[in-house]
């Protein structure tokens, strides 16, 4: 057991070295950190697309309890309950200038999609939704009054979908603004629908406008590329 540790982090060559100092500590270790200036033996993420990265990742996990009946590798978890029902579980990550542009998008409506699209995720394996978890990671750009807002929207979702909120966490951000959510929902299971469940010859039902969200994203793209042109344009 070690009884105390003493870490000198060293930056040389692109390497991070570690000391470890105690009773029983081992030697020297070297700790390569794959970094974009690492070109040879590495492999990039875009080159596994999400997926197939999230199966490399997990390959090694067992499950070791009875009472899950599906993990990692549908839209959500399922477990089972005492009472013979199941939870299905859900989180979704998003993050300032990669999911979202604050620039165009507003904070209400971020709320609101930010709970929207993890419920979406339950009701799609045929469960409903009775809860979520908010986490924020915010940084000292945003007033609370901006909270306020983002609030609001995710206030608004759990109204309109009678569905509480249970907790989450909050912390300080050097990126921007992080929101991770996770939506649990309940169903019989039986009930419950998988992807792999599809089978040929289905029909396939959807709602909304198809191709709508994205030509919409285009327009918004495009207003603020001519925005940050030409900065003295403004609206009609």
């Amino acid at each position: 057991m070690y009884k105390a540790f003493l870490f000198f982090i060293l930056w040389y060559n692109q390497r991070l070295f570690v000391t470890s100092l105690s009773q029983n500590s081992p030697s020297l270790k070297e700790i390569k950190i794959c970094t974009v200036m690492d070109q040879a033996g590495y492999t990039p993420v875009s080159a596994l697309g999400e997926f197939r990265l999230i199966d490399r990742m997990t390959e090694k996990f067992s499950s070791y309890h009875e009472q899950v009946v599906r993990g990692i590798g549908d839209d959500a978890a399922v477990v089972k309950t005492a009472d013979g029902m199941v939870d299905v579980i859900s989180t979704d990550l998003l993050v300032e200038k990669v999911h979202f542009d604050l620039s165009y998008v507003p904070l209400k409506l971020l709320g609101y999609k930010s709970v929207i699209v993890n419920l979406s995720d339950v009701v799609a394996m045929n469960a409903h939704p009775y809860g979520i978890t908010v986490s924020v990671g915010v940084s000292n750009r945003f007033p609370v009054e901006a909270l306020d807002e983002l609030y609001a929207g995710i206030h608004q979702a759990c109204q309109q979908y009678k569905v509480n909120l249970l907790g989450g966490d909050t912390t300080s951000s050097k990126v921007g603004l992080v929101i991770s959510i996770t939506a649990i929902g309940r169903s019989k299971e039986e009930k419950i629908v998988y992807r792999s469940g599809a089978q040929k010859n289905d029909l396939i039902c959807v709602s909304g406008d198809l191709g709508g969200a994205y030509a919409g994203y285009l327009v918004l793209e495009r207003e603020r590329r001519v925005l940050l042109d030409k900065p003295e344009l403004q609206p009609d």
